[in-house]
């Protein structure tokens, strides 16, 4: 039986970062993959996948002026679901390539198969050929499934989940989508910008509830304005879909409303990917939806046995997985290079127009009892936002007075995920209004929204109008 100083499970954003740090380091390192292709939730069915369809269908669309990626935008004949997919299928390919090739540069070694636990310190592989291996520590790192509820009867034709929605056959003429949250709404915007009509259902008054919500209530109205019906504060029912794709599947609702549609996606919820790993034959503890339960560190109840990523749940972000794989190694091995994540962290959504934020949202700081303001950009203010065309967006600051000092920003627009990072900065060092008004910027550029965001708020603040 070969013996390792560290097992992965999971090649996920989590799972590499840790296997290639820790044999960066000069640990002998094994990791575990069951999937044909490597990257997990990152590549195959989440984070690239849906960013990619995400700007393929603003492409298709019509609403880049430029061809996207160097594809011919005079089109022929009109966006089949392979020229919708084909970059996608590019991307993802790229990706799960580009990991498998980090591993072996770094000599990782490789096996695929599933795993699971015999003891707390020895893997089963069941793969072409049953294998068994041993780790001083062993770092799970799963990831996560769809959670599927019983009365949805999932066929992976026309009723989806949100893994199964990326390998659809044809474009659907209607969809309803049930879960208003980041899934939920990024799916909703991609093919409402296709011109599929779209219905999304949320059994709450709010959608996406972890953000400020006047930019929530701001992506509701742009969704409305691209005709999607929102449905708040009811559920499903009851659905049945024929067997004849040309009939469209009847779903009630518990208002009583019917809706008739091509194609229904769930999207409210995930779990770990934990049923196989046989965790009570190693003794490790288990949460709420499959989760497993970690300390700061990462560090299950059993010392030597880690997780990171989705399988532990929130924030389930690509970008804090690979981080926390860090961190579990940095603790596993004592390289001090990396205590722990910052805890102000981006947050970013791929809907159309794309959310960001980080720090403090307004509801945050009113339940707080902060004395705070707010200052507010617009995009089409700006002098890029009107090169652009830009309709809408905007960029809000909240500030605490009478310091002044930036405690969250808050973007809904066009990049606002890229927007956002210089907003971290602001909120990591408590930078304050006066801060961002010293700070000169590339012109024309959206990095604007902060300067003229940062004068409004002096206005507010003030009671009279400051001159930007």
């Amino acid at each position: 039986m070969k013996e390792f100083e560290l097992i992965v499970i999971g090649t996920g954003p989590a799972g590499e970062k840790a296997a290639v740090k820790a044999a960066y380091f000069g640990h002998r390192v094994a990791i575990i993959e069951k999937a044909a292709v490597f990257g997990g939730a990152e590549v195959v069915t989440g984070t690239l996948p849906s960013k990619t369809l995400k700007e393929t269908s603003l492409y298709f669309s019509g609403k880049y002026e430029k061809g996207l990626y160097g594809i011919d935008r005079d089109l022929k004949h009109d966006a089949s679901l392979q020229d919708f997919m084909y970059r996608k299928n590019y991307v993802t390919n790229a990706a799960a390539c580009e990991i498998q090739e980090n591993l072996l540069r770094h000599r990782v070694e490789i096996y695929h198969g599933e795993a699971s636990f015999e003891d707390a310190h020895t893997l089963k592989i069941c793969g072409e050929k049953e294998e068994r291996i041993r780790g001083e520590a062993i770092i799970i790192a799963t990831g996560s499934y769809p959670y599927h509820p019983k009365e949805i009867p999932f066929d992976q034709k026309r009723v989806h989940d949100s893994d199964t929605i990326l390998q659809i056959g044809r474009f659907p003429r209607s969809l309803c989508v049930v879960g208003a949250g980041v899934i939920g709404c990024e799916y909703t915007t991609i093919f409402a910008t296709m011109g599929c009509k779209v219905y999304l259902v949320n059994d709450k008054e709010k959608i996406l509830p972890q953000i400020d919500q006047e930019i929530a209530q701001d992506l509701v109205e742009q969704m409305r304005s691209a005709e999607v019906d929102i449905l708040f504060n009811t559920a499903i029912a009851s659905m049945t879909v024929p067997k004849e794709e040309n009939q469209p599947i009847t779903i009630r609702l518990k208002t009583e409303e019917i809706l008739n549609v091509d194609m229904f996606l769930f999207a409210a919820g995930r779990s770990g990917n934990i049923k196989s790993l046989n965790l009570d034959k190693a003794g490790v503890a288990t949460g709420k939806r499959e989760t497993i339960l970690v300390n700061k560190n990462y560090q299950t109840n059993v010392s030597h046995i880690y997780a990171v990523g989705d399988v532990i749940g929130f924030p389930a972000l690509a970008s804090t997985s690979m981080d926390q794989g860090r961190v579990a190694v940095a603790h596993i091995f004592k390289t001090e290079d990396l205590e722990h994540l910052p805890t102000c962290f981006p947050y970013g959504i791929y809907t159309i127009p794309e959310v960001s934020m980080v720090g403090t949202t307004e509801e945050e700081a009113s339940a707080q009892g902060l004395a705070y303001c707010t200052g507010k950009a617009r995009y089409e203010d700006m002098a890029r936002g009107k090169i652009m065309g830009a309709k809408a967006g905007f960029l809000k600051l909240i500030f605490t007075k009478p310091d002044l000092t930036i405690r969250g920003v808050h973007v809904i627009g066009h990049i606002a995920t890229e927007i956002i990072h210089y907003g971290m900065g602001l909120v990591e060092q408590k930078k304050n209004l006066y801060d961002v008004i010293g700070t000169v910027f590339n012109f024309p550029t959206l990095h604007d929204l902060y300067k003229y965001a940062a004068y409004d708020g002096l206005s507010n603040f003030s009671g009279h109008k400051v001159k930007p």
